[in-house]
């Protein structure tokens, strides 16, 4: 089979990482890939919203399996066709594209989620902040990759943030319409599952550690790295969340006229009221799909193909026993301003782990950075605090002018 991954992160090196085991692949290309994933596959260097550029490319492929969200919201997979492409519709991709669809979803389907209002203009949001308690969680209703949701302290932090969103456009487009909602305490979780539309599978769950500084401080990023499984849900407690959560959100689409066809990924927050929806994603995660896919024993080709068939009722995930931590090394600066073209040294001595490249470039044999997420560095062990331990140890084999890492990833399941 020829396999196309769109993308160049370190969710689609992993992807192709994963893909490359499996025997019914026999070619895979990236578009546009990274300099690590050009050691294991043919990258062309063709944009993600380039989506004319994609379609040509790819006309005689046999699968074409979608990373990031931004080509997903573009309907790229409406174009590709249903039997080909690997991730939702453009309309099914609004769970992740508009925040207040996939709210006011949740509102109909009875899906527990923060009580929250959709504001469409700045004096309904002025409005909707007076007299509420604090924090709140002010976000963009648009894609904003990962940089669209902000926790504020008072009544005249939240009005600098609507005026930042949707006066002065800091997000673009993106920020045009917000999500004003509660702040929920408790601990936050990634569950993913790939769905057919009707049969669900779920991965592992993992903790993503969305904040750039230790203990969960400074501003939100992608995320700074992630570890799986997490030791505080059990399988029962994942297949609840399946029956309450997914299940519900699937068929509010169908009702609608949309199949969901693809990942399906619920970013929860486990409060002493059960657990509740922060966000929906529709498509793999990015860092913890480098701490889920490294753990999973199951052919990654095989599922694709079930998903896209719709006959995931008769497959299953198998997934092997222990932990994975991934710790992500980005560039100073990150996630604002950083610089490119950093020469990367001490890849050649990590020999615990694997390294998922994100933001290199490959300049003969040497690599640089060319991006604000570099590196995720993922190793394994049998026990949780095993992992980590490894991790960054071998994370500290790795160096670059401005490199940066968080201290604490994995810490809160280790204290659990």
């Amino acid at each position: 089979m020829r396999v196309a991954v769109i993308g160049g992160g370190g969710r689609e090196h992993t992807l192709v990482w994963k893909l490359s085991k499996s025997p019914l692949v026999d070619e895979i290309y990236a578009l546009p890939g990274n300099g690590g994933i050009e050691e294991i596959a043919e990258c062309i260097d063709i944009k993600v919203n380039d989506i004319e550029g994609i379609l040509k490319f790819t006309k005689d492929f046999d699968i074409v399996v979608v990373g990031p969200e931004e080509p997903l919201s573009l309907g790229i997979i409406d174009l590709i066709g249903k039997y080909r492409g690997f991730g939702p519709t453009k309309d099914a991709a609004l769970m992740e594209s508009s925040k207040a669809f996939a709210k006011d979803l949740m509102g109909r389907m009875n899906i527990p989620t923060a009580k929250f209002d959709v504001c469409r203009v700045k004096e309904e949001a002025l409005l909707k902040i007076k007299g509420r308690e604090f924090p709140l969680v002010i976000k963009a209703s648009g894609l904003a990759a990962g940089k669209g949701v902000f926790v504020v302290e008072n009544e005249s932090e939240a009005k600098r943030k609507i005026e930042e969103l949707m006066v002065e456009r800091a997000l673009g487009g993106a920020g045009k319409e917000i999500v004003i909602e509660d702040f929920l305490k408790g601990e936050e979780v990634s569950i993913l599952a790939f769905t057919d539309g009707k049969h669900f599978l779920p991965l592992i769950p993992s903790q993503d550690h969305k904040r750039l500084l230790d203990n969960d401080k400074g501003p939100n990023t992608g995320g700074m790295g992630a570890y799986a499984p997490v030791p505080f849900l059990s399988d029962d407690d994942v297949e609840s969340i399946i029956d309450r959560i997914f299940e519900p959100a699937v068929y509010g689409l169908k009702k609608e006229g949309i199949k969901y066809k693809g990942v399906l990924y619920a970013g929860l927050m486990i409060t002493d009221n059960g657990p509740k929806v922060l966000e929906f994603n529709v498509r793999f995660g990015d860092p913890e799909n480098q701490a889920i896919l490294p753990l999973m024993q199951s052919d990654l080709m095989e599922l694709i193909l079930a998903t896209i068939e719709e006959r995931l009722g008769e497959m299953r995930i198998d997934f092997n026993n222990g932990y994975a931590t991934c710790v992500v090394l980005a560039s100073s600066g990150y996630p604002g301003k950083y610089t490119k073209g950093k020469e990367i040294t001490g890849l050649e001595d990590v020999k615990d782990a694997v390294i998922f490249h994100a933001g290199t470039k490959r300049v003969k044999e040497k690599f640089f950075t060319n991006g604000g997420r570099v590196l995720g560095v993922t190793a394994m062990g049998d026990t949780l605090k095993d992992s980590i331990e490894k991790a960054y140890t071998e994370a500290e084999k790795i160096n670059f002018d401005g490199v940066y890492m968080r201290r604490d990833i994995g810490r809160r399941g280790v204290m659990e």
